[in-house]
């Protein structure tokens, strides 16, 4: 079967120039996919009945599975996708007041880079995801919320895998989001814990989607602890690759920074990292622990880290605290780790929520 969301727009004309029919048709069909975003072959009305037949007979519309779904109270989406070797993904869908609407995707079957407080690096590495089934995910969520007369707005590469690990693909994915969803590169972010070589080399692809980089502490001995990729990459060569990115694209750089009870929120650490970010076109996201259950740690009060928000405006560096999304269903950022549950266990969102 043919994964229609796995072509290009050449690669769907010249299938259907093989099949005997004209340019027209696969332009046709090409709006149906991308900006009609139907969900089946028999909504295609304005392409011949034999054609809808055939589509049926040979195609299919993406290749993701879902295994199960869960709603938060805050309205948050969490998805389990089998995909079709058997491995499991999760992405998750943010809903905002001021009507953004965010999908959170995955790159990766897992994880490598084993992060401590991460449950996805606590479950080890799987596979790397294709560029169809990293950009299915945020094809999944544009179509169904086109139904509903609303729009996919925003696309962040911050759910399993580290994005840069599947480079490549997630930058095909990427300029697919931007090219056959509308989705502007401003309204994308795509997260790294900081792979210094993929960091230099995204700097010259001449993009304006946001690079968020997963810090969480301020020097060397203790990042190491927290993220085992700094003992590749420390934080001097890091941060020198950072200064280079901003030079070559003047961009600023989001610094994302799990603020956690008692380990890196003081303002001993504010300081070593205002000293380390001084001068640095860059702001610092600082989000409250996600908890997960291969992690003791906790997330920070509101008192910590407003004080810690006030020592880093003393360098210069901003910051802002993230709310922190679908926590009840282990949604947020860092919990996201692939677990069969049965759609018919899991609570679905009532029209009070």
């Amino acid at each position: 079967m043919i994964d229609l969301y796995a072509l290009s727009q050449d690669d769907l004309h010249q299938l259907l120039k093989a099949w005997g029919y004209p340019a027209f048709r696969a332009r046709q069909l090409w709006e149906w996919l991308y900006a009609k975003r139907v969900a089946s072959f028999e909504a295609m009305h304005t392409l011949p009945s034999e054609l809808r037949q055939r589509l049926q007979a040979e195609c299919v519309l993406g290749r993701l599975s879902l295994a199960a779904e869960q709603s938060s109270a805050d309205g948050t989406t969490k998805r389990l996708y089998r995909l079709a070797d058997g491995q499991l993904i999760e992405s998750v869908l943010m809903p905002y007041d001021d009507d953004r609407r965010t999908a959170c995707i995955s790159s990766q079957a897992g994880c490598a880079m084993g992060c401590v407080f991460c449950a996805t690096g606590q479950m080890g590495f799987a596979r790397q995801l294709s560029s169809a089934e990293i950009f299915e995910q945020a094809m999944l969520f544009a179509r169904e919320l086109e139904a509903q007369g609303e729009r996919l707005s925003n696309v962040v590469l911050m759910g399993m895998g580290e994005p840069f690990h599947n480079y490549d693909n997630v930058l095909h994915a990427v300029r697919r989001l931007m090219s056959d969803l509308g989705i502007g590169a401003r309204h994308i972010t795509i997260s790294t814990v900081g792979l210094v070589p993929q960091i230099r080399r995204f700097a010259d692809e001449g993009l304006q989607v946001t690079l968020a980089i997963s810090l969480h502490k301020a020097n060397d001995e203790e990042r190491s602890a927290l993220l085992p990729v700094n003992k590749r990459w420390p934080l001097a060569e890091l941060l020198d690759a950072c200064r280079d990115y901003v030079a070559k694209t003047g961009r600023r750089i989001s610094f994302e920074w799990a603020a956690i009870n008692g380990q890196n929120d003081s303002p001993e650490e504010a300081h070593k990292l205002g000293a380390l970010l001084h001068g640095l076109l860059c702001h610092v996201n600082i989000i409250p622990l996600n908890p997960t259950g291969g992690y003791a740690g906790r997330p920070s009060d509101g008192r910590a880290i407003q004080r810690f928000i006030n020592i880093l405006a003393e360098y210069g560096v901003s910051a802002t605290v993230r709310v922190r999304r679908g926590i009840d269903i282990d949604a947020g950022c860092g919990q996201l780790k692939a677990q069969i549950v049965r759609l018919d266990e899991v609570p679905t969102r009532s029209p009070a929520d």
